[in-house]
């Protein structure tokens, strides 16, 4: 189980001994496909199948280490559908939705050059 190793507020994590949360969730967020599965949530359920073949190239073992991750943090949690955001891991869709808002506007200014 993840619960050791997966960055929670409160805990030293990378780039903060203290464990601030914005550290800890930067800690959470930045691993290898993390924010991947958590937008492929974003939408309802999934389970571990649709998952795999929506991020392609995302090993088996690597998601199942990330939704053990993302369900000790509390942004998943499993369902009889499979795998959902919680209502925590709901709230970070805007601030999703801001990034790829401003995601489209650089690719925009770097394709213009």
């Amino acid at each position: 189980m993840a619960t050791n190793r997966t960055p929670l507020p409160g805990r030293p994590v990378r780039g903060s001994k203290t464990g601030r949360p914005l550290m800890a969730a930067m800690d959470l967020l930045s691993r290898r496909w993390a924010l991947r599965i958590i937008w492929e949530l974003r939408e309802g359920p999934l389970g571990a199948r649709p998952l795999l073949a929506r991020c392609e190239g995302l090993s088996s073992s690597v998601l199942y280490q990330r939704l053990d991750e993302l369900t000790t943090a509390e942004l998943v949690a499993p369902s009889e559908a499979g795998y959902t955001l919680t209502a925590v891991g709901r709230s970070l869709g805007p601030a999703l939705q801001e990034l790829n808002v401003w995601a489209d506007t650089w690719a925009e200014a770097i394709h213009a050059r």
